[in-house]
């Protein structure tokens, strides 16, 4: 079976993907099943025992990824993946996605290796821990606007004694598998981490009191709500919306987490980072979309002749 040149660095990925999440399928040789990796090839996070986001996050200047909002089909995963996409984003709070389509993705997610984080629509605890259990890496939570609230949140990342994570073991956060519980709950714990979305001006007042809390990862800034409660809407270049992200850039510097935002485009990315920002989600699957069909539909339109002969 010949894979394109885009799945090089994601060796086997599309055919485990396949044989994990379908019947023997029709159309695929003897031999190509033969040399098409095992699911063990996968096993690493599948156990809850090796950290997926968490080890990212501390062994890489600058972490980009993409972040969805419509297309949420099980192979979003490998197909951001092929691209070079080091974690993606899943959106739950304005896409109407639920659960059952989160593990679909956070599935397909694990079986390659891509670490997902899942946006959950509010900041409930119970929606954090359920989010975990469909086998998200990470939750994003929005509107943190206090350290109490981050508290409350990163502690519905853990299990006991760290926090307060209801346990459930063989089901998709793990893959199905048995295994040793405490092992389980101790890696688990390791791995799974809360990213603080600051997006109110409350949020950036308690900024360095939100970085300051255990289990928190990264400080996300919500760009357009928290220019909406600054009382300029969508002025990202205003002195106080400026003057905002840098308050929330020191505390995370201050206490070693990450720094987040969605880019609009690769342009608009490239400023974030040169800003400090170290982990970026480049555009959402409808703008990627959107900008890759005008580009496309422009090229041809310009490249046409209007006038030509109808073929026949």
């Amino acid at each position: 079976m010949m894979l394109p040149p885009s799945w090089e660095g994601h060796a086997g990925a599309p055919t485990a993907f396949l044989i994990a999440l379908s019947e023997p399928m029709i159309g695929l040789s003897d031999e190509s099943m033969s040399a098409a990796p095992s699911r063990s090839t996968f096993g690493g996070r599948a156990g809850m025992g090796q950290p997926g986001l968490a080890a990212a996050m501390a062994g890489a200047d600058l972490l980009l990824g993409h972040f969805v909002m419509e297309f949420a089909t099980p192979g979003i995963g490998p197909i951001v993946a092929a691209a070079g996409a080091e974690f993606l984003v899943l959106d739950m709070e304005h896409s109407g996605f639920g659960f059952e389509t989160v593990k679909q993705v956070a599935v397909s997610c694990r079986l390659i290796d891509l670490p997902l984080v899942v946006r959950v629509p509010a900041k409930h605890a119970d929606l954090v821990g359920r989010a975990l259990d469909m086998g998200a890496d990470a939750v994003m939570a929005p509107m943190v606007s206090s350290a109490e609230e981050a508290r409350l949140l990163a502690a519905a990342t853990r299990y006991p004694p760290d926090g307060r994570r209801g346990v459930a073991t063989m089901i998709a956060h793990d893959l199905w598998r048995g295994g040793d519980l405490a092992d389980k709950l101790r890696s688990a714990n390791e791995r799974s981490l809360l990213i603080a979305q600051i997006e109110t001006e409350e949020g950036v007042e308690a900024a360095d009191a939100i970085a300051a809390t255990p289990g928190v990862g990264c400080l996300w800034i919500g760009h357009m709500d928290l220019s909406c409660s600054l009382g300029i809407n969508g002025a990202f270049e205003h002195p106080r919306f400026r003057r905002a992200e840098e308050k929330v850039a020191a505390a995370a510097r201050a206490h070693g987490r990450r720094l987040g935002r969605l880019a609009a485009s690769a342009g608009d990315a490239v400023s974030l980072v040169e800003r400090g920002y170290d982990m970026v989600a480049v555009a959402t699957d409808i703008i990627a979309l959107q900008a890759h069909l005008r580009a496309a539909f422009d090229d041809v339109r310009a490249n046409c002749r209007t006038d030509a002969k109808t073929v026949g």
